[in-house]
């Protein structure tokens, strides 16, 4: 199902069909400050293998999850002062941060370095959704068959409708893909894919 969802006033309905699914163990599609995002709950492996498989994604491929803020971050990825620091700066944005993982992440989002992809996105859809949820949701972009980003809605609908059971309509975007930043070296930031976010903030 689609669901309209205001890209600055999200439905409150619409936020509530969306963790009717992150529930029941689904995937939904929603907006974020980049691309539209595929998104379940980190808690439940079906779900994010489903994910994976979706994607055309080995088990082995980094997923990256969405946190509500700095706080939630720290349950699940070591940050030290000076990370903390550049990560201020620039969150809630369309960063990505490659961090060094603790035991709280499930195995499954862990790429073989023991690390793992963490975001807080500036944007009310996914503000609203995470802070309704309550703990952390995997993020991956809504790509098509070619791995090329989804931006529009309805298209998404029609070619993942029957895997993605609640889509969350917020607008055609015209955004580019995150920022990736690898803080695995705390001295040496990295931008490993330069997107959406000012790198100029990082360092």
């Amino acid at each position: 199902m689609i669901y309209e969802c205001h890209p600055a006033n999200p439905n409150a309905r619409a936020i509530q069909k969306a963790i009717e699914a992150l529930e029941r163990g689904e995937l939904i599609a929603y907006a974020t400050d980049t691309v539209y995002g595929l998104g379940c709950d980190v808690q439940s492996k079906s779900a994010m293998e489903r994910a994976l498989q979706l994607k055309g994604y080995s088990k082995y491929h980094a997923l990256s999850f969405l946190c509500a803020d700095l706080s939630d971050i720290s349950t699940y990825a070591r940050i030290d002062t000076r990370t903390y620091k550049m990560m201020k700066r620039c969150i809630p944005g369309p960063y990505t941060f490659i961090l060094p993982a603790t035991r709280e992440v499930p195995k499954i989002l862990l790429t073989k370095q023991k690390t793992v992809g963490v975001r807080v996105p500036a944007h009310p859809v996914c503000q609203d959704l995470l802070k309704a949820f309550g703990r952390p949701i995997l993020s991956t972009s809504v790509t098509d068959r070619d791995g090329d980003p989804m931006l529009d809605p309805s298209e998404i609908l029609h070619h993942w409708g029957e895997s993605i059971p609640v889509i969350l309509d917020s607008g055609i975007l015209d955004s580019e893909t995150s920022t990736v930043v690898d803080c695995t070296d705390a001295d040496n930031p990295v931008v490993l894919r330069e997107g959406a976010g000012d790198v100029s903030l990082i360092y």
